[in-house]
């Protein structure tokens, strides 16, 4: 049985009327829904047709179904009457495979805002054959409080077996990036980077002391392969390496080193020592005003270093969302996750195991899960045409540490980028 008809108002009957039947014998209107967009109505035109019209973002769509051909209209239509169920949910079915989804309608671009995603995400989209880009970041993490697991230690938990307990931590990274796009399937970078950081102790019987480093970190190499390349939704594979640039020589002057210059525990060395390999994958999505992404990274660490060890092999996951609130300007909200194992092999310079926690290579593993929040900037046109300055807040929410090992407070990102036309493009 139809549901009864009622009678045709602005919203269910004259405003979403359609040509295509009116007049004709009205089986009945049935709402129908479906993500990102309704059916309206079912009905039979005078060619005996099933027709259903509907509305979807602001814009009428039909779909015209032929029925068995009958002699006579009063044969076909009480037919189509007792059919109705059955044929709604024929509609319903074919408007899946037929409507294109609300993705399929827009074409991604980067030429807006939240074209990019969050600075914070590396090697998030791709180029077209000929374009270049210029990219600067700025990172610093503050670090402070020692956690075991997800629970937080005094200071005098760690001093009650370990002779030194680190107090807090600082970097600093300067990121300077470059892409190339030989061709419009690959996207080459390549990323630099300048270490500056410094930890804070303190000596069981009370005593205070810094150790810092600074220098060139590990450098970054990268094929960014397109997989699909048009539409809404792009997809592409991340293929990169990491050289060993980075100095694994870090020494500096301690208490307890009675003026000798020793080897600073693991974390104030700038680079892992090891070729690294960094797969990964990357899928975008747009619409009018919004914009989200999803990507999945992995560092495989290559052997072991010339003093004998290999940081952790890390595998993290990202996904954020972002609104386009003007022609200008996004807002972005993301998910971060992250874990990475502890070290492989051992630094003899490190002979006490119970000097320093960061010396000790099975406490420096740990799982994280950030929510960072962005916003990007960009100049659609006027003296700094293209250009795009971003920045990202991340507040760790969860922390799983193997400690003691010094917890995470907060990341600031900020950065530059600028996308170049191939050369010799009017």
């Amino acid at each position: 049985m139809c549901p009864p008809q009622r009678r045709p108002s602005r919203r269910n009957g004259r405003r979403y009327q359609h040509p295509e039947y009116a007049g004709a014998g009205l089986v009945c209107g049935i709402p129908l829904a479906r993500a990102g967009f309704r059916v309206f109505l079912l009905a039979a035109n005078s060619d005996y047709q099933i027709v259903t019209t509907g509305l979807r973002r602001k814009q009428m769509f039909t779909q015209t179904f032929p029925c068995p051909r009958a002699d006579y209209a009063g044969t076909a239509l009480p037919a189509l009457r007792a059919a109705v169920p059955f044929v709604a949910a024929l509609c319903l079915a074919a408007s899946t495979i037929t409507v294109p989804p609300l993705y399929a309608q827009y074409e991604w671009t980067a030429s807006r805002p939240d074209g990019h995603a969050p600075i914070g995400v590396m090697g998030e989209h791709t180029h077209v054959r000929g374009e270049w880009m210029l990219s600067y970041r700025f990172m610093q993490m503050s670090m402070a409080g020692n956690r075991d697991g997800t629970e937080r230690l005094e200071t005098s938990d760690v001093h009650r077996d370990f002779m030194v307990a680190p107090l807090d931590m600082t970097m600093r990274m300067h990121m300077a990036g470059l892409m190339y796009a030989p061709s419009d399937v690959v996207t080459l970078m390549t990323m630099a980077n300048w270490i500056d950081q410094s930890m804070n102790h303190e000596t069981r019987p009370g005593g205070m002391f810094e150790a810092a480093s600074s220098g060139l970190g590990d450098v970054g190499l990268s094929a960014l392969v397109g997989l699909k390349r048009s539409g809404s939704i792009r997809a592409h594979l991340n293929t990169g390496v990491s050289i060993p640039v980075g100095s694994i020589e870090e020494t500096g002057v301690n208490p307890m080193s009675m003026g000798r210059t020793v080897q600073m525990p693991y974390p104030m060395q700038l680079g892992s020592g090891t070729w690294d390999l960094k797969p990964g994958i990357t899928i975008l999505g747009m619409s009018k005003r919004t914009s989200w992404g999803l990507q999945g990274m992995g560092t495989v660490r290559l052997g072991t270093n010339s003093r004998g060890y290999a940081l952790g092999d890390v595998a993290e996951g990202t996904a954020w969302f972002a609104v386009k609130a003007t022609d200008q300007l996004s807002l972005s909200a993301r998910v971060l996750v992250r874990n990475w194992g502890d070290y492989s092999g051992h630094d003899e310079a490190y002979d006490n195991r119970m000097m320093v926690p960061t010396i000790r290579e099975e406490l420096r593993g740990g799982f994280r899960m950030d929510a960072p929040l962005g916003l990007n900037v960009y100049f659609p046109g006027g003296a700094l045409k293209g250009h795009r300055i971003s920045a990202e807040f991340t507040l760790p929410v969860y922390q799983s540490l193997h400690g003691p090992q010094l917890e995470t407070d907060w990341v600031l990102t900020v950065g530059w980028q600028k996308s170049f036309e191939p050369i010799g493009h009017p």
